[in-house]
Formats: structure tokens, sequence, C-alpha cells
């Protein structure tokens, strides 16, 4: 928008110069050549009447040469022009260019001939001899008895296109100059503009990224600007607090449904010894699916307090992790008859809130274990990218759809064959949820790849972290013991 508004005020002051300055510079340039003409008529009027006299002989003597020799050296050191006066002949008796030798027949240059014939001559003509246009004025030198004689002043065409260049130049720098401060003033008042729809924008990414706190600065002016950042306030706040009562409803409801739960679990387990045969399936059912709803309490209220966490990243060396994990799932994944394989490279170091990674890694290895068939292996491993600390963690399973991987991280969302299995193990789809709600409010990324083998490969990004010292790596590992 800034751009757009830039370039349409340069564009109307560039327009309305180009109005102003084209005619402005034509109307300049024809009336240079006919001041200075005007001024060459009136300068060789001037050296007329002083050549009248020198020119003017008697029976017994010549043309003052000397004197008309003055007249036109005066001229030439203080207007620069040259002067050539002839007699009535048109030979040369005085000439201001000293490279031209007096007694020059003049009288074949048709300006010479025409004032010789008495007329005042003035306009520009190409000179072979000089190889250059001319601007010429020439004037007859006359007395009682005739024509004595002609005056003629002469400047290359070249000074006449000095001066019409040098008054396009001007121009030029003036529009220059105009344009200069017309963009100055335009950054100026655009910014005023778009600084605050901008402020706007930054503020509805960070709303749209989750930032449910955010608001807009809200600016003096322009008025619908005013108007719109206070609309986006408002509804940012209702939103906040729409957002927030449902996530204290799921926190305070999963949390009110536990002890009934537990309660019912209880009940139920203490009839298994008095009921009879006949109805003791149905009994072991209702345990499975009170076990089954106390899972899915319990994941609802991890992923509510994900929600509702602050974030404060601290180093968090993924070695300590992955180590510490695949030892406490190493059981269970012997009852399933799956190996877990850790590689970690170099000596990644995470910035991640205390806690989270381990957690990330729990529901990771978690799903893994669901799909993973027997005999088969789940791989975790870490790596020091330089930009991201890397976490991946792969399974031989059935694997996912690239449709299925876009769904994956829905709540509650499970694929076709989830769902017809039922998943007696407890899956809801609200592992990978939990998982990319702690890794993203960590700054980090989640992403689902195909594995190597067919099956699921899940990616986690974590910002780097400065590597802690030794000793107190070797503390936080005696603590974690």
């Amino acid at each position: 928008m800034k751009r757009r508004l830039l370039f349409s005020y340069l564009t109307i002051t560039a327009f309305v110069l180009l109005v102003l300055e084209i005619p402005l510079g034509v109307s300049y340039a024809n009336s240079v050549e006919r001041r200075l003409t005007s001024d060459l008529q009136h300068d060789a009027f001037a050296m007329a009447v002083q050549s009248q006299q020198p020119l003017a002989p008697t029976s017994a003597t010549a043309p003052d040469a000397v004197a008309l020799q003055a007249v036109a050296d005066r001229y030439y050191h203080r207007a620069g022009g040259r002067v050539v006066i002839v007699d009535r002949a048109g030979t040369s008796v005085a000439d201001s260019d000293a490279t031209s030798p007096v007694g020059r027949d003049f009288s074949s240059r048709p300006e010479i001939a025409r004032a010789l014939a008495g007329e005042e001559v003035s306009g520009t003509r190409t000179s072979r001899t000089l190889g250059t246009d001319l601007l010429y004025v020439a004037l007859p030198v006359a007395s009682a008895t005739g024509v004595q004689g002609v005056v003629r002043i002469t400047y290359p065409q070249s000074v006449v296109d000095d001066q019409i260049r040098h008054i396009w130049l001007l121009l030029a720098a003036t529009g220059g100059v105009v344009l200069g401060i017309v963009f100055l003033v335009s950054l100026l008042l655009a910014r005023s503009m778009t600084k605050p729809l901008g402020d706007l924008q930054q503020a509805a990414v960070r709303l749209g990224a989750g930032d449910l706190a955010t608001r807009a600065e809200v600016p003096k002016g322009p008025a619908e600007v005013t108007v719109l950042a206070q609309s986006f306030n408002a509804t940012a706040a209702r939103l906040e607090q729409l957002v927030g009562s449902q996530r204290a409803f799921v926190a305070d409801a999963s949390h009110q449904l536990r002890t009934p739960l537990a309660a019912l679990r209880l009940r139920l387990e203490c009839l298994e010894s008095e009921v009879p045969e006949a109805v003791a399936d149905d009994l072991d059912g209702a345990l499975d699916e009170v076990a089954r709803l106390s899972r899915l309490v319990d994941g609802l209220l991890v992923l509510t307090r994900a929600e509702q966490s602050s974030s404060a990243p601290g180093a968090v060396p993924l070695e300590d992790v992955i180590d510490g994990r695949c030892e406490a799932w190493d059981a269970f994944a012997a009852e399933k008859q799956v190996r877990i394989l850790s590689d970690v490279r170099g000596v990644p170091v995470a910035a991640a809130t205390a806690g989270r990674l381990e957690q990330v890694v729990d529901n990771l290895l978690n799903n893994a274990l669901e799909v993973a068939p027997p005999k088969s292996t789940v791989r975790i491993s870490g790596q020091d990218r330089g930009v991201w600390v890397e976490l991946r963690v792969s399974d031989e399973g059935p694997g996912m759809t690239r449709e299925q991987r876009e769904r994956a991280f829905d709540r509650f969302w499970q694929s076709g064959e989830a769902r017809r299995d039922g998943r007696p193990n407890g899956h809801f789809g609200l592992g990978l949820a939990i998982v990319r709600e702690l890794v993203v409010n960590d700054g980090g990324d989640v992403a689902l790849e195909e594995s190597e083998s067919g099956g699921l490969e899940v990616v986690v990004r974590l910002r780097p972290a400065p590597r802690p010292p030794a000793k107190a790596r070797q503390l936080s590992a005696a603590a974690a013991g």
C-alpha cells in the first residue's frame, strides 16, 4: 500500500511538472534566439553608427581601418561575438577574428550581399567555411551618398543551444528537487497511513498464532483506521473471553469427572467377586469403558494445561531426555515385542520449557508403540542442524496418507482404521494435538512424514539453546536419577 501511495503521489507530481515545464522550456527556447537576435541588432546598429565616419572615405583617403578594427575588437572582448566590417565592395576592412586577414572578399556571403543592397538581415545559416551553424545580424552603414559598407556580427549556433540546454537542465533540476520534496512528504504521509495498518496486521498475525492477549495500538488517525483498530481489539477481547471460558469449562469438567470416575471404577471392581458368571463379561466391558473414559479425561486435562501454561524455554540436553524416556518405555515395548532404538548425533541442546520435551517424547513413543507390529522397531533420533534441533520418532506401522497426515493434529481425529478397530488401548486422537501445543508454545514446529519402512515419522524441530556447562549437566542428570 505504501508503494502504491508513493507511486500515485509521484506520478501526479511528475505529470504536473511536465505539463508546466515542457511549455515553459519550449517557450524559453523559442525566445532565446529572438532575444539574442534583438540584442545583436542593437549592437550592430551601435557599431554601424560608430563605423559611419571611418567608412566614409574622401577622394584622397581610404577608410580608417585602424578605427574600424578598434570598434570590432572592443565588441569582441566585451561580448565575444565575431565582428566583420566590409566596405561598399564587400571587402573586409576590420575583422575581430585574428586568424582572418583583412582584405577578404565577403561579397559572396548572402547576408553581406543583401545588406549592401540596403537591407537589415538576421537569421541562421550553415557556414561551409567554419563547418557550423551561425546566428548572424548584418546592417548596412549608410550615409548621404549611399551605403558605405556593412557591419556583420555572428555567433555560433552552439551559443544558443548552450543557453537552451542550460534552461532545460535548470528546469530538470527544479523538477528533481520538487519530486524529492514531494517524495519525502509523501513518504511521511504514506507512513502515517500504513503504519497503523502494519501494526494491525502484526496484531492479527499474533492473534492467529494463538496469542489471544494481543491488542492493536489505536492510532489517532485516519478515522477509518482508528475504528478498525478499535473493532479488532473488541473482537480479540471477546475471542479471548470465549476461548478462556471454553478452556476453563473443559478443565473444570475434566477435573470434576475424575473423582466420580474413580469412585465408579472402585464400585465396579468391588462387584467383580459378587456377580454371576453370566454378567461377568458385561462387568469387564464396563470397567474397560471406565478406564477409557478416565484416560480421555486425563488427556483433556493435559491438553488444557498445555494451552494455558506459559512458555519459559531453557537449555535441555536432547540426549538426556531421549535416554531417560527410552529407558522408561523399554518394559512396555518389550511386552509388545517391539524394540526402541535411539541415535543421538553430536550434543544437541534444545530450548524448551522444563518437563515439556519429556512429555512430547512420551506421547510420540506411546503413539508409535500403539501402531508398531510385533518384532518391529521404533527409532528415535536427535541432531543439531544449526537453525533447529531436530527430534525424529519413526515406526514400522501402517503409516498415513497425505490427507491423513494433514488432519492428524486435529483434536479427536482418528483414521478410518482406528475408528473401525476401536483401539481398545485408549487412542482418542489427542496425543499429536498435545505434542503440537507443547512444541509450538516453545517456538518450535512439528511435521509428519513417511518413514523409510512406510510407517509414520514425526519430526519435531525446536530452537537451539546454548549448551549448559558439563558440571551443570552432571548435576541435572544426578537429580533426574
